[in-house]
C-alpha cells in the first residue's frame, strides 16, 4: 500500500510541505518589507557645489532685496560678518 491516498508521500512530505509554506510566507514578508522600504527611504544628496557662504550673509542679501535694509547698511554688515565681529 502506498500511504495516504496512493500519493507516497507519508509524514516526509507533510514535514517538507510545512517547512516550504514557512519560507514562502517569510520570503513575502520580508519582500514587502523590502519594497516598502526601498520606496521611503530617502537618498543623500550631498550639498551643491560653489562656493560657501554662511546663513547669516544668505540672509543678509535676501533683505536686501526685499528691501528691508539698504545698501549701506547691507555693507556696513557684510563687513562686519567678513571681519568676523558681532
Amino acid at each position: 500500500m502506498m500511504g495516504f491516498g496512493g500519493m507516497g508521500w507519508g509524514w516526509g512530505g507533510m514535514l517538507f510541505g510545512g517547512i516550504f509554506m514557512i519560507l514562502f510566507w517569510v520570503f513575502v514578508v520580508a519582500a514587502v518589507v523590502w519594497l516598502v522600504t526601498a520606496a521611503t527611504r530617502r537618498t543623500y544628496e550631498p550639498p551643491a557645489a560653489g562656493p560657501h557662504r554662511s546663513s547669516a550673509s544668505a540672509i543678509l542679501d535676501e533683505r536686501l532685496a526685499r528691501g528691508e535694509i539698504d545698501l549701506e547698511e547691507y555693507k556696513s554688515r557684510k563687513a562686519a560678518l567678513e571681519s568676523g565681529a558681532r
